[in-house]
């Protein structure tokens, strides 16, 4: 398979334009095993998109573990994503940074990376207005079911509330939150593109027969 960098924006947006999952890896919950052996086989999968979440590893480790992934990722000519550290992904020569809202301002992660792609981590309808005026370059819409990877001070939203939200979002987004295979269908139909989860793909005994899983569903949806 041919190595795929992406070196621009608008490369990096038209990539990840044409992905429908975008599973998040870390650590903590990938049952025990490597997080890079978790991240090999999604990408055996077919997986195009993928974010390396590590809130406590140190500095350097977590280095190493994004260097080691996007080896990975180029061989597969796959985006990938660091949560957090604008820094790092810099470091790390990975495609873009995930930002929640306590982490650094939108405007200043674009003034330091602006080749970069930048994502927001939006819960209502006030915080994706503000991180499209601020640039952003995709956002995240969540939690939309209960989850507990995360630890936020929002409940989670449902598929109403998402309703509302979708045709505020002028970027590409994804949702997340609590999200497993059952509920595909039911997302598709509130207007959700692409889907984003934790868990589902880590801790599933295969994560790259699970993201084939997952991708086959999405694809039906499209044809429909």
């Amino acid at each position: 398979m041919p190595r795929r960098v992406y070196t621009t924006l608008d490369e990096r947006i038209e990539a990840f334009r044409l992905t429908d999952i975008y599973p998040v890896v870390t650590s903590e919950f990938c049952a025990g095993r490597s997080p890079v052996d978790v991240a090999a086989s999604l990408l055996k999968g077919g997986v195009r998109l993928l974010q390396i979440r590590e809130k406590t590893m140190p500095d350097r480790p977590f280095l190493e573990l994004l260097r080691r992934v996007r080896e990975l990722t180029w061989e597969y000519g796959a985006l990938l994503i660091v949560d957090d550290r604008v820094d790092a992904a810099l470091i790390a020569q990975a495609d873009g940074v995930h930002l929640g809202q306590d982490d650094l301002p939108l405007p200043d992660a674009r003034r330091i990376a602006p080749e970069l792609l930048i994502g927001v981590s939006t819960h209502n309808a006030d915080e994706i207005r503000q991180a499209q005026d601020e640039g952003c370059s995709y956002l995240n819409i969540g939690p939309i079911y209960p989850t507990k990877t995360k630890q936020l001070a929002c409940t989670f939203l449902g598929l109403e509330q998402l309703r509302v939200l979708v045709p505020l979002v002028r970027v590409p987004f994804s949702v997340m939150g609590g999200i497993k295979y059952e509920h595909l269908a039911e997302l598709k139909s509130a207007g959700a593109v692409r889907i984003a989860a934790v868990t589902a793909f880590t801790q599933a005994p295969d994560p790259g027969t699970e993201a084939v899983k997952w991708c086959a569903r999405l694809a039906c949806f499209s044809k429909v």
